[in-house]
């Protein structure tokens, strides 16, 4: 029997990287709303009571940003400088310009944005097709976030982590060996002699309306171990305690370190960016294949260069769980999905203002109606092709 161990990590929507993610992308779905054509690569900074917006934008609508970016950080949670972050009186930088006119005339007649490779996955370890550390990870930081907004524990602050450690037996999950929840919180749950760590009543609260409501009681034992706030507390949180910039958790974003990743980050990018919409299109053909019960997991590779609109490659793995060929499998996939960027942008319809809600929580393995890659409509036509 073989015995191994996988680590995934989430982030809250409060977390500084985040923060980012999510202005970035709200900036896109501003353009988009007005413009389904808009050219948008918005990068976001934030740091100690600032705020810096840059990137390339080439659009026939306007964007209020400094009404934008307020609105997100309300919504977000960060109304008063004790959560390190005010969105009432935070700086506000604005260095936007156009897109370069040699990117855009290799777009503009139907080529890729960019060179790159992307990366799609799927397994059948969920229901959702997601590998089972990322899947809890991401549940456990909205659980997180819930339980803040609707103020069932009045004490937390906005930015938080969660990590999910599995260990598998034979390519199986088994068990959960470390559950980790770090949560910003203000000083209500100090331990009143020893001021460097929470109470541990506070702790059990957390486990208690966090943790349990989330994991499946059957993959817990008495070994699971809970690390909560590990270094004893967490009361400087969000830009105030670390900077936050755009793309910097695309582990998060995407598999959670369980397969490779192409290196190009999503959010704040417009569907002509193969980055984005290229790994929305992988991702949507592995789960199709997985969901056709061709394979028990799958790896897709999309590789593109700029200008051109073809891939230069197609690669499918099913690491060993499949009856199929890469090969037939690469070819039958070229057969049934679009895979230039213009046809990507119309399978997926990805010209809508549908980023906002991707930035955070994964773009994987979601349910909402925004994220058509999600959808497993051409599974039988797979499974029909074999």
């Amino acid at each position: 029997m073989e015995t191994k161990y996988i680590t995934s990590e989430s982030v809250t929507e409060g977390h500084p990287d985040k923060i980012c993610d999510q202005i970035s992308d709200a900036v896109l779905d501003e353009v988009l709303s007005e413009d389904k054509n808009g050219r948008v690569a918005c990068e976001t900074f934030v740091g100690n009571g600032l705020v810096i917006v840059g990137g390339e934008i080439t659009t026939n609508t306007y964007v209020d940003l400094d009404k934008l970016v307020r609105k997100k950080l309300r919504q977000i949670g960060y109304t008063s400088s004790i959560y390190g972050l005010d969105s009432n009186t935070c700086g506000l930088i604005n260095v936007i310009g156009k897109q370069s006119p040699d990117i855009s005339q290799g777009v503009d007649t139907g080529g890729a944005g960019d060179q790159g490779i992307m990366i799609g996955y799927a397994c059948d370890e969920t229901p959702e097709l997601m590998p089972m550390p990322i899947s809890l990870a991401h549940k456990l930081s909205r659980q997180l976030a819930k339980v803040r907004k609707e103020k069932l524990l009045d004490y937390l602050g906005p930015d938080g982590k969660t990590q999910v450690s599995i260990k598998y037996e034979d390519d199986k999950p088994k068990e959960i060996t470390n559950i980790v929840v770090s949560t910003q919180h203000t000083e209500k749950i100090l331990d009143k002699k020893d001021h460097s760590v929470i109470t541990e009543e506070a702790r059990k609260q957390i486990i208690n309306a966090v943790i349990k409501p989330i994991v499946p009681e059957q993959m817990l034992t008495k070994d699971t171990v809970y690390h909560v706030n590990p270094t004893g507390k967490f009361l400087i949180g969000g830009p105030a305690a670390d900077t936050g910039l755009t793309g910097r958790k695309i582990i998060v974003d995407t598999y959670g370190g369980v397969v490779a990743h192409g290196g190009g980050a999503f959010s704040g990018k417009d569907p002509t960016k193969v980055d984005r919409s290229g790994a929305y299109m992988a991702r949507y053909i592995a789960k199709n294949i997985v969901a056709a019960c061709l394979a028990q997991k799958c790896l897709v590779q999309i590789a593109y260069v700029i200008g051109v609109a073809e891939p230069v490659s197609v690669m499918v793995d099913t690491f060993g769980t499949s009856e199929h060929s890469s090969e037939k499998l690469s070819g039958i996939v070229r057969d049934l999905f679009k895979l230039t960027p213009k046809g990507i942008i119309e399978m997926l319809d990805l010209k809508r203002p549908i980023y906002s809600a991707t930035a955070s929580y994964g773009h994987m393995g979601r349910s909402e109606k925004e994220f058509s890659w999600e959808h497993t409509n051409l599974a039988k036509k797979l499974a029909d092709s074999i």
